[in-house]
């Protein structure tokens, strides 16, 4: 599949006499089941192609976002030294990019070799974590945050299919590209990341900073 599709999320009109049987009801409540998934109706963008599922909308408007981007301009504080690289294949690179990891007590990321403790919530981040398990009715117990020194302004979002990388199997399928503006929220949904690789390409144009916060559910291990 080379396209994707973006919908809107919209709720099934019900006549009013309709409420009078149980059948119609259980018509009207089928096909408001995918809305009643997320707790708070901010308008939502479903993105799909093969074996990708995601759902878009703005969490913040730009005052807010501008007021929570200072406010974690004050609170964050960036790993440094070792904690700021990432090994590939034995060697030994800096990362393009501020890292930092909070959650709950005694959890650990891992990737690329580097293994990163996480730091107690601050209240910005504790503000954010709920509003977006407000807004999607998940639960969170992890962020990890990338601070880029451009791109505050709109960013293209790219997401490649594993299939379409180089190899003997490699097909023809088109990359999806999204942009996401200040403030938004994506909602990556399963099997997203088994088949699907996602960056955020350079843009050297874009002067001013960006932070992009990474929601995750961290099972710690026994």
């Amino acid at each position: 599949m080379s396209k994707f599709v973006i919908r809107r999320r919209k709720r099934s009109a019900v006549e009013a006499d309709e409420w009078k049987t149980e059948e119609p009801f259980k018509k009207y409540k089928e096909e408001c089941e995918v809305e009643e998934e997320f707790s708070q109706p901010i308008p939502w963008q479903k993105i799909e192609a093969e074996g990708l599922d995601c759902d878009c909308s703005l969490l913040f408007d730009k005052e807010e976002a501008d007021h929570l981007f200072n406010q974690l301009e004050d609170e964050v504080e960036y790993f440094t030294c070792d904690k700021a690289k990432l090994q590939v294949y034995g060697k030994s690179y800096s990362v393009p990019r501020k890292q930092a990891t909070y959650g709950d007590e005694g959890l650990m990321y891992s990737f690329s070799g580097v293994h990163l403790l996480a730091k107690p919530w601050t209240p910005t981040l504790e503000h954010i974590r709920d509003a977006v398990t407000k807004a999607t009715g998940h639960t969170f117990n992890f962020v990890l945050i990338n601070r880029y020194n451009d791109g505050r302004a709109a960013r293209d979002f790219i997401f490649r299919h594993k299939d379409a990388r180089t190899g003997s199997s490699k097909r023809q399928i088109e990359p999806v590209k999204l942009e996401l503006a200040h403030g938004s929220l994506l909602l990556m949904n399963y099997p997203t990341n088994t088949y699907w690789y996602h960056s955020l390409p350079v843009r050297k144009k874009v002067k001013m900073p960006r932070i992009n916060l990474t929601f995750r559910r961290i099972v710690k291990n026994k």
